[in-house]
């Protein structure tokens, strides 16, 4: 199992960015997959999470309405669209998962993290 994050950058409040979790080793409609953060001196937290077959889906309360998780199974790759961002969002970001990962607990299978940085 393998775990691919990109798109993160540098954008100003109210901006955009999709992050792109690209998986290989297993099809992304077999496990469940979550989006993680951790901002400096923070605890990583669960952001989003989506279900092996699209049904469960799971956002943070302070990401609700601005943040949509979705699957691309023919790239076998997770999305995390993060709109109207804030500079609160600014952290490493990390895709995750495991065969017995259901959004609770951390994920054995990491990708490395993405840097979003939300400034003016």
């Amino acid at each position: 199992v393998q775990l691919q994050a990109s798109g993160g950058g540098s954008v100003q409040p109210g901006g955009s960015l999709r992050l792109s979790c690209a998986a290989s080793g297993f099809a992304v409609n077999s496990y469940y997959i979550g989006w993680f953060r951790q901002a400096p001196g923070k605890k990583r937290e669960l952001v989003s999470c989506i279900g092996s077959s699209d049904a469960s889906l799971w956002y943070a309360d302070s990401v609700k309405g601005r943040f949509t998780i979705s699957k691309d199974y023919p790239k076998n790759t997770v999305y995390l669209q993060m709109d109207s961002l804030k500079p609160e969002d600014t952290a490493a970001y990390y895709c995750g998962t495991d065969p017995y990962y259901y959004c609770s607990g951390p994920p054995n299978y990491w990708g490395q993290g993405t840097q979003v940085t939300v400034s003016s």
